[in-house]
């Protein structure tokens, strides 16, 4: 403001005093007796006259030769100013001018000074003008510059209580540190996720990737789109407003599960989520948490057995020795006839005794000896239990102790099973090699003293499996002397 108000000032100044310079360089007096030596008399009370009425600093006259005919200080009178020898108004140019002396900076306008004819110039007349310095602006305007003050610091207030309120509603109310946090958060979680994930808005364009998704498409560029990154595929072509559910993809000769979820905020569409997921990871993980895979390594075993017997019966048939054949036919059929009617009878769901019988028939072909406890008996699940839980609980359990018992010579696993509706009690044993670690950790996701891809997954789902309905397994181990594990669900739960 106060720049502004001296520059208004200085302006005002120039216009001021070349129209003052202007009028006294029209006086006839000072026409004729400027470069005269009666000028100094005459032309002296004249500019003091008029200096005095327009209330300037100063009205100086020369002749072309640079001598002063007016001065405020008259012993300066008949004086050569040597710097307005070189000035442009000696060549009848009028100009505006700033200039800092004594007493500060002054405006001066030169005006080139004619004879009465017009015809000849016969000197320069200055109007020079000190301008106010700026504390002397401050306190002479200071009413008008505090109540501008008030003013802009009112309408500046109110404005950022407005703008903040708008910002805070379309923000959800959070301070700026608030998102930030978030977004950090956000974008943690989805790097932490083992699924890819892409996000992208209503037209296409890739907003957002995390590593794995970036691994699986191998594109690693800041700005994509669909097109560009699933290109040759159904998912570059599809327009993505329905949601799917694990469909197949083919990409980069990987075979991969997609997951496609609009999004819409407010109705409208904001563009798709899309999770990746490997195939390979992904059958794997539902072998275990089904059970399949326990189901299908127990047929291979009795596939395995069966063919192993009929190998023996065949031999012996060759041999015509027909009589051992049918002695032996008699103790398989004998023997396999007591083992599916104790489980029959002890065990009243179908897949839990096929689920044994596969064990019995995995035993044998390890050699181990396997036995189901007198004192077993199930009659129903307990309450938050399936049969791919009882599964992956049961052929686990019996898979570790089984393995446990390879390095032994004599190899012996009972199992006790007694269930009903409330109540469910699981006891493995076995004569193996005992638990070395500190049991707890046997129960860690990814742990496994086998070098085998696969395995370190099956404890951890059976532990998951009895917490979550606030179950408790105990262990009971010997190095070298074998190792029992308790299972109880239900009442009686200590």
């Amino acid at each position: 403001m106060i720049h502004n108000i001296s520059g208004a000032f200085e302006k005002e100044f120039g216009s001021r005093a070349i129209a003052i310079a202007r009028t006294v360089a029209q006086l006839e007096d000072v026409q004729k007796t400027v470069g005269k030596e009666e000028g100094f008399e005459v032309i002296q009370p004249i500019a003091e006259r008029i200096r005095l009425a327009t209330d300037v600093d100063y009205i100086v006259i020369f002749d072309m030769k640079g001598v002063r005919y007016s001065h405020p200080s008259e012993s300066k009178i008949g004086t050569i100013n040597e710097e307005i020898k070189n000035n442009e108004a000696l060549s009848q140019h009028e100009y505006i001018s700033k200039a800092i002396g004594v007493q500060g900076f002054s405006i001066r306008a030169f005006v080139p000074i004619m004879n009465p004819d017009a015809t000849k110039q016969v000197g320069v007349i200055t109007v020079g003008i000190i301008t106010p310095k700026w504390y002397q602006l401050v306190g002479e305007y200071q009413l008008d510059i505090f109540i501008a003050l008030f003013w802009g610091l009112l309408i500046g207030l109110i404005g950022s209580i407005l703008i903040a309120n708008l910002i805070k509603r379309q923000t959800l109310n959070l301070e700026p540190y608030e998102i930030a946090r978030i977004v950090e958060e956000r974008s943690a979680i989805m790097q932490a996720m083992d699924v890819g994930i892409l996000a992208t808005d209503g037209r296409g364009k890739i907003t957002y990737m995390n590593h794995l998704a970036r691994k699986y498409t191998h594109f690693f560029a800041k700005e994509g789109t669909l097109k560009e990154v699933f290109k040759n595929t159904w998912l570059a072509e599809e327009r993505l407003e329905k949601q799917e559910s694990y469909k197949p993809l083919s990409l980069l000769n990987q075979m991969y599960l997609v997951r496609i979820f609009p999004l819409k905020i407010h109705d409208k569409n904001a563009g798709s989520l899309i999770v990746i997921t490997d195939h390979k990871e992904a059958h794997t993980l539902a072998e275990e948490l089904t059970g399949v895979k326990t189901l299908v390594d127990t047929l291979r075993a009795q596939h395995h057995e069966f063919l192993n017997r009929l190998h023996s019966i065949a031999g012996l048939i060759q041999l015509n020795r027909n009589e051992e054949a049918i002695s032996l036919i008699l103790d398989e059929i004998t023997d396999e006839e007591s083992v599916f009617q104790k489980i029959k009878d002890k065990i009243h769901d179908y897949s839990i005794q096929g689920l044994l019988i596969g064990k019995f028939s995995r035993a044998k072909e390890l050699g181990v000896e396997l036995t189901l406890s007198d004192d077993s008996y199930l009659l129903d699940y307990v309450t938050g239990f399936s049969s791919g839980d009882l599964i992956t609980i049961i052929g686990n359990l019996l898979d570790n102790a089984m393995e446990a018992c390879l390095s032994k010579e004599e190899r012996y696993v009972d199992i006790l099973i007694q269930g009903d509706q409330d109540y469910l009690y699981i006891e493995v044993q076995d004569n193996g090699v005992g638990i070395q670690e500190p049991v707890e950790q046997i129960f860690n996701y990814g742990y496994t003293t086998k070098n085998k891809q696969g395995h370190g997954i099956g404890l951890a789902l059976v532990k998951q499996i009895i917490e979550s309905n606030h179950g408790t397994i105990q262990i009971f181990s010997e190095v070298g002397v074998g190792t029992t594990i308790i299972v109880q669900v239900g009442r009686n739960v200590l």
